[in-house]
């Protein structure tokens, strides 16, 4: 297997785990124990580390260990501030260019489990989103997800979430087909202000 691709998948795995809780905010593990949890050598590792402390989800320690980036509320505070100055004005434009195909495709993943929020909303987005707005809010959507997912597992099962999730993203694809900029910048708010109360459930 190429090196690309093992750096890849371990890069997945890893942000997964992240992500998930199964590697808990502000636990330190060295490269020797990470790689042997993937079976995989410390370059791939290191490599993946290298990407994921880029996104904010781990931070490099001096020597071959890594620590996964606490929850702390000012960054949570940080990622909702940068999210409410992009993606409402954003989402003024891409409403008025998204066609009744794609909303009605969109309509159908919100009704569905869907297990990649991010992609949901940059459907949402992607029309009127330039390639800086997307490197930009790929991160604060990665670093806020953890944050919602562990909020989701303390306030409640998977599938509730999952159903309150899918309701949420049935709004925001109800005000998209408005095609009126300010109903979409609302419901976007609204949107936002939802995920970040579930967020702030994984600090307390």
């Amino acid at each position: 297997m190429a090196v690309r691709s093992v750096v890849e998948q371990a890069t997945q795995v890893l942000r997964r785990a992240i992500l998930t809780g199964a590697l808990a905010p502000g636990a330190e593990y060295s490269l020797r124990e990470l790689a042997g949890m993937l079976d995989i050598s410390f370059i791939p590792i290191r490599e993946a580390l290298r990407t994921l402390e880029g996104e904010g989800l781990v931070v490099m320690r001096p020597g071959r260990s890594a620590v996964v980036a606490p929850l702390g509320l000012d960054d949570l505070r940080g990622i909702y501030r940068l999210r409410r100055a992009l993606e409402p004005e954003i989402a003024t434009r891409s409403c008025l260019l998204l066609s009744e195909a794609e909303l009605d495709r969109l309509a159908e993943r919100a009704a569905g489990t869907d297990d990649d929020p991010h992609a949901f909303h940059l459907a949402l987005l992607a029309p009127a989103a330039t390639t800086w707005d997307i490197r930009v809010l790929t991160p604060l959507w990665r670093a806020g997800e953890r944050y919602v997912r562990i909020g989701f597992g303390w306030t409640g099962p998977g599938p509730a979430g999952h159903r309150r999730d899918g309701t949420a993203h049935g709004e925001l694809v109800a005000a998209f087909r408005t095609r009126d900029p300010a109903t979409v910048s609302a419901a976007v708010e609204r949107d936002l202000a939802r995920t970040e109360k579930i967020a702030l459930a994984a600090l307390t």
